[in-house]
């Protein structure tokens, strides 16, 4: 009589929670495989160039002819009725976006590791859509505190006045972190984001930022030109993350005019794998 063949124990689950988060590591970090990546680049490198100059030109204008103008229109600092308000803008405080969005990857992450097949595949296709939302926001938000420390704009009211120019470079203090708005870079970037993976949000995700960064305005937290500017690099920062992904077929495809669009989320498409084929 043949032996009967010994079936392999399967792994445990810290075992396979570590393979999950060191495949979806490993996948972020490879190098970039996707034959249409140099349009892509190319594509991006013309967006973010026209978006930069039309962000500038919007940006100056706002600081020599409006910003000083919306600063007189708002009602003053502390008025009792705004109390609303300063419970929306939270919706759009950096700290507040990145820790739910990676409290939200790390449950993915754990459901996944105790999934096999098909449900497995569907999750971490989810999971990697997530890391590329919470990455989008981390860089522009990253690349914000940079820009505010070497621009070192104040706040409306700082110095006692209303002054649009009042600038001190490398001053390294919150009162000089106006430009730009980390709160539009955050809001702008997460919209971007979310409405690059799923188009149908687009209209939604930019109402959300765009009430964002009034709330700013209303409670004189930031000049008109702060959150132009914020949203320019949270648009740009996400662009740029897209472009990382697709360059490694992940969570997008890009077409032959170096297009990126995002792969559908079926269960079919995802069970085959996260990336484009």
């Amino acid at each position: 009589m043949s032996a009967t063949p010994a079936i392999a124990p399967r792994a445990s689950y810290p075992a396979q929670l570590f393979a999950v988060a060191g495949t979806a590591l490993a996948q972020l970090v490879r190098a970039p495989s996707h034959s249409r990546r140099a349009a892509a680049a190319r594509k991006l490198a013309r967006h973010s160039l026209w978006l930069a100059a039309g962000g500038a030109a919007a940006i100056i204008a706002l600081m020599l002819a409006f910003d000083l103008t919306e600063i007189e229109l708002m009602p003053a600092r502390g008025t009792a009725w705004l109390w609303p308000i300063r419970i929306v803008t939270d919706l759009g405080k950096d700290e507040y976006v990145l820790v739910v969005l990676a409290i939200a990857l790390v449950v993915v992450a754990l459901i996944a590791a105790g999934l096999h097949g098909t449900r497995r595949a569907l999750l971490l296709g989810f999971g990697t859509r997530l890391e590329y939302v919470l990455l989008s926001v981390a860089l522009s938000v990253l690349v914000a505190e940079i820009l505010k420390f070497i621009i070192g704009r104040g706040r409306p009211f700082v110095g006692g006045k209303a002054n649009p120019f009042n600038f001190v470079p490398f001053q390294g203090t919150e009162a000089y972190f106006s430009l730009p708005s980390a709160h539009a870079v955050t809001a702008f970037a997460l919209a971007f984001a979310v409405s690059a993976l799923w188009p149908r949000l687009r209209v939604f995700m930019f109402i959300y930022a765009i009430v964002i960064i009034l709330t700013r305005l209303v409670l004189l937290a930031h000049h008109p030109s702060d959150v132009a500017a914020g949203a320019l690099v949270g648009m740009v920062g996400a662009m740029t993350v897209r472009y990382w992904f697709a360059a490694r077929r992940l969570a997008f495809a890009i077409r032959a005019d170096g297009t990126i669009v995002p792969l559908p989320g079926g269960l079919k498409r995802v069970a085959r794998g996260s990336s484009a084929p």
